[in-house]
């Protein structure tokens, strides 16, 4: 009753197809379009998908398990605005009948059944930062307003004039959409912008953003643009991150990291949830800053633009932007993430490594309360420093058991062998760089 309740009211919208949409292991939004009348078909068994032809299943070429199943929840269907006559619909990965390990999707829901053992419902609030851009004509890329080129750029009104049709367009599509706008402003680098919204239950918050991606990306080209969400475009100057706002309540609704009378407002579970956090800080970066770029925009270099906040070191303070991890009125900020994650298993890892905090009773340590830039250019000591690059962090990944178990050994088998055909792809490739530097140097 509850799929014909749905399908006479997207019917008597003028929906006519669904559009079921999953993801790769590289968090890249996949799918295709489904009569919405099959819509029991597509619910009870799934769209189906050739499984190797999509990143990081894991599935072979034959037998009942080579086919990618892509289950409609049906809660989830909406009329996307930019594509009239279509609902959007997120779908689970199955294969063989049964839930697929390698679907991150999956991989959230199972860390998130963890939490409800325990009474607890984790809620997140999802910061977007991103570029527009254009080819540059030299096989480059530049922002897409070629005004755009302040010294210290961040809430540049004049920008957010001149891209006034785009924002509009976005404003207007992510409400018919549900989201619930809070701000948009124009960030610290030269065409980067961050639109936020309101914050929401983790396995809505991560559906959420894959729409909010979805749309940017058909919003921008409309207006002839690029949607970026590549974490540093752009040399010198500030790249894109995803921060991640945690906070757990309890079943009675109660803050479970917050604690009044702390100095920091922090619980006991508070500080241990951080302590895991920065324990597996390493593997961490592997899932949540997945890409060679991703360590270009972790690095403790100056910028010809706004203010560098990257998290470089492994520490976190009250309401210190130069830590991974930020307290804010009792909740956590992960400042680790950057938008070219798969959401779903970043948000996973994140809680995996968080809980192993709380369970082992991991001791945080001291809270960091100075600037960590103004420490390194003053030559004193630092906390302990992220991974430099992808291989380290792949590796480090790869020898943390502890959160690869938690987190699923399948996805993660798939992710460290592609992410390691990534990086030796790259060594694979000589760069402008290498060519203007040494072709004629000796």
């Amino acid at each position: 009753m509850r799929i014909q309740a749905a399908m006479d009211a997207l019917s008597a919208q003028g929906i006519h197809s669904v559009l079921a949409q999953f993801v790769d292991l590289h968090g890249v939004a996949k799918g295709k379009l489904v009569p919405l009348a099959q819509l029991p078909e597509w619910v009870a068994t799934g769209a189906g998908f050739a499984g190797p032809s999509i990143w990081g299943t894991g599935l072979g070429r034959l037998g009942p398990r080579s086919e990618y199943y892509g289950r409609v929840q049906v809660d989830s269907l909406r009329p996307l605005p930019f594509m009239p006559g279509v609902a959007h619909a997120v779908c689970d990965g199955f294969a063989g009948g049964q839930a697929l390990d390698t679907c991150s999707r999956q991989l959230l829901k199972a860390q998130l059944q963890r939490l409800k053992q325990r009474g607890w419902t984790l809620w997140i609030g999802i910061e977007p930062e991103f570029f527009l851009l254009k080819p540059s004509g030299d096989g480059g890329w530049q922002p897409a307003d070629e005004e755009d080129r302040l010294d210290k750029p961040s809430y540049d009104l004049k920008a957010i004039y001149r891209n006034r049709d785009f924002l509009d367009d976005m404003r207007q599509n992510l409400m018919a959409l549900g989201f619930e706008l809070q701000q948009i402003d124009h960030e610290d680098a030269c065409g980067q912008y961050e639109i936020n919204y309101r914050f929401d239950e983790a396995l809505a918050a991560a559906d959420r953003f894959i729409l909010f991606k979805m749309t940017a990306h058909a919003v921008a080209q409309r207006h002839g643009m690029v949607f970026s969400c590549m974490p540093k475009p752009l040399a010198r100057a500030p790249g894109s991150g995803l921060h991640f706002h945690l906070s757990i309540t309890d079943a009675q609704g109660r803050a479970v990291f917050t604690d009044r009378t702390d100095p920091l407002l922090l619980s006991p579970d508070g500080y241990r949830f951080v302590a895991g956090l920065l324990h597996h800080a390493d593997g961490l970066s592997a899932l949540c800053a997945p890409t060679v770029n991703s360590y270009k925009r972790l690095a403790s270099s100056d910028s010809a633009s706004g203010t560098t906040w990257s998290p470089v070191w492994k520490s976190f303070g009250d309401n210190n932007r130069t830590c991974v991890v930020r307290t804010v009125d009792g909740r956590l900020e992960w400042r680790l993430p950057d938008p070219s994650c798969n959401v779903y298993a970043a948000i996973a890892a994140t809680l995996a490594a968080g809980l192993n905090g709380i369970d082992q009773g991991l001791a945080c340590p001291l809270a960091c309360t100075v600037d960590l830039y103004e420490q390194q250019a003053t030559g004193k000591a630092l906390p302990a420093r992220l991974p430099r690059d992808l291989q380290a962090a792949v590796q480090a990944l790869a020898a943390d058991q502890a959160l690869v178990s938690a987190v699923g050994e399948a996805f993660c088998a798939e992710f460290i062998r592609l992410k390691q055909r990534e990086w030796d792809d790259y060594h694979q490739t000589i760069t402008a760089w290498e060519m203007q530097r040494y072709a004629d140097a000796f």
